[in-house]
């Protein structure tokens, strides 16, 4: 009903389509998962459908004029794999690029995984154990935005420290969760001042990470080409 209201809006004719689109899902009726598609320019919704299966997005791109479909560019999507055939089935022209929203996505949650991991290791009553389970959002954020001067105690771990003593220690129980913690925030860093050659670098990196970790830079090295774009 919602979607009839609206669906005026939406791209009617198979003739034209704008030179960048982005590609994602959402849950919508009964938790399903939809396919959503906008302009990359200026963010209008190009097209809703029901499903996301390959079956569905192949027949309805597929419905687009040749012309319409040889001028389309870019494209912005997450690593959704079959997303990418998709493209190079029915956009010859086409130039995939992935989201870095996704990428920090993928990797912020292979370091939380880590960090519970290692947390289970301790003694649920240690100081080990608190400092990496009651602030546990503060490893998720950027260590440049950390509080740095102003401790304060928490009775969980009965000391004062600041976020970023907090953040240290917690990581400095484990070299590999150390070293996970070290590559995201590189990855965040590198990411905001477009530097390409160090994604590069650290999507290589051979230091310990964790198993998970290392199947997020596997998937980001199987996408090179579109990660760096």
């Amino acid at each position: 009903r919602v979607l009839g209201n609206c669906s005026h809006r939406f791209i009617d004719s198979y003739e034209y389509l704008p030179a960048h689109l982005a590609f994602d899902e959402f849950k919508g009726v009964d938790r399903q998962l939809h396919f959503i598609c906008l302009d990359g320019d200026n963010h209008q919704v190009v097209q809703i459908l029901r499903t996301r299966y390959k079956k569905t997005l192949l027949k309805y791109f597929g419905r687009f004029s040749p012309q319409a479909r040889a001028n389309f560019r870019t494209v912005t999507m997450d690593l959704n794999f079959y997303y990418q055939d998709i493209v190079r089935a029915c956009f010859p022209n086409a130039q995939i690029v992935i989201d870095c929203f996704h990428m920090i996505q993928m990797l912020t949650r292979s370091f939380n995984s880590l960090r519970v991991k290692v947390m289970k290791t301790f003694d649920k009553r240690s100081r080990q154990y608190q400092l990496l389970k009651s602030l546990w959002k503060l490893y998720l954020k950027k260590f440049d935005e950390l509080e740095k001067v102003h401790p304060r105690y928490n009775w969980h771990y009965k000391d004062c420290l600041t976020q970023a003593q907090v953040v240290t220690e917690g990581i400095n129980t484990s070299t590999t969760l150390e070293n996970s913690y070290n590559l995201m925030q590189s990855f965040i860093q590198a990411f905001e001042t477009g530097n390409t050659h160090e994604l590069k670098s650290l999507i290589n990196c051979q230091d310990q990470i964790g198993t998970l970790m290392h199947k997020t830079l596997l998937t980001f090295k199987h996408n090179l080409t579109a990660v760096l774009n």
